[in-house]
């Protein structure tokens, strides 16, 4: 069974940037998207991205010019990288791994969540 390794998470000011990261071991060699989503407290969960092992990406309209996802091949990682941080975007951020059309480690098409990280940005 796959195992996804979440970190990156912490407490920031209004302004400042964080990089989240999400590790799936062969995760290039599938074929596999990563979607990270997000839930602030009390709150719905929000899609904010995501990144497909043939390097395609997207993003949604709340955090699109704020946010890059990117992979790296040599740590198997996706990263997201949020920059000019606001308040609102305090939540618990989750990746989650789902087949992409192709072969992705057997996870069912609902995917398979990591175990979430804590972002907190303050005024």
């Amino acid at each position: 069974q796959v195992q996804l390794v979440e970190s990156g998470g912490g407490s920031v000011q209004a302004g400042e940037s964080l990089r989240l990261s999400c590790t799936a071991p062969g995760f290039f060699y599938n074929s596999c998207v990563m979607d990270w989503y997000r839930q602030p407290a009390g709150k719905q969960l929000e899609w904010v991205s995501s990144f497909s092992s043939d390097g395609g990406t997207r993003y949604s309209g709340s955090v699109k010019g704020r946010v890059t996802v990117f992979g790296d091949k040599h740590s198997d990682t996706v990263f997201l990288q949020m920059n000019s941080l606001k308040p609102e975007d305090t939540a618990m951020y989750t990746c989650k791994l789902s087949p992409d059309g192709g072969y992705c480690y057997g996870v069912a098409p609902s995917g398979y969540w990591g175990q979430g990280t804590q972002v907190t940005v303050s005024p």
